[in-house]
């Protein structure tokens, strides 16, 4: 009798293990405008976050987080931690997070405020590793981008919000994906208005970020 109790219980844990491996590995693309697809005519299947789905295939599964016109933090005009979108992120539970935000926080009104972006980034980054789903956070640093009449700038994404992103990765030691670097090229043919990619420079983003959560390249 305890020997048969034994092996429903060996299959029972060997059922669950097997049941754990089908489950897809969770992503949850945070960010912007840039990551919601605004500007792309089909940005269910054109934004960065839909193609970097069909890459990694069924495996994975693949959230879109995106909310156009927000920034990372909180005293900015729109603060992404305040919306329901950031906790749609949360609620998804996800294995793996990946954070581009910053651009928005270039614009004057909201980098006055620039001395709380460490401790908001980390704000962010304790709500994701404090999941039950432990995930791992990347820090994505932003594209390049600028278009003066809606107060984006270029130079304060050099000069203040990568060096910021770079330290709380360095500090946390959490991986850093540069997107700035492959896009560099294609600024300003694959955008569309010099802030968002077109679908071209999504799928250069989505590559970039499926190079570095799985160590291949395509």
């Amino acid at each position: 009798m305890k020997r048969r109790i034994c092996w429903l219980l060996c299959l029972l844990l060997i059922g669950g293990i097997l049941k754990a491996q089908e489950r897809p590995i969770k992503v949850a693309c945070v960010g912007n405008s840039i990551t919601e697809g605004f500007t792309l005519a089909h940005p269910e299947t054109e934004s960065y976050p839909a193609v970097l789905q069909r890459l990694l295939g069924d495996g994975y599964e693949v959230g879109n987080f995106g909310v156009t016109a927000h920034a990372l933090m909180l005293d900015s005009d729109l603060p992404y931690q305040k919306t329901t979108r950031f906790k749609e992120a949360l609620d998804f539970l996800p294995d793996i997070a990946t954070v581009k935000l910053g651009t928005n926080d270039t614009k004057p009104w909201n980098w006055q405020h620039h001395a709380s972006f460490k401790k908001d980034l980390n704000r962010l980054v304790d709500a994701f590793e404090q999941l039950p789903s432990h995930p791992k956070v990347y820090l994505c640093l932003p594209i390049p981008s600028d278009r003066k009449e809606w107060g984006i700038r270029d130079s304060v994404l050099v000069s203040g919000v990568i060096p910021y992103l770079r330290e709380v990765a360095r500090e946390r030691n959490l991986p850093l994906i540069d997107l700035r670097t492959p896009m560099l090229p294609h600024y300003r043919q694959d955008y569309t208005d010099g802030v968002h990619p077109n679908k071209q420079g999504a799928e250069i983003i989505a590559r970039e970020i499926y190079r570095a959560l799985t160590g291949k390249d395509l």
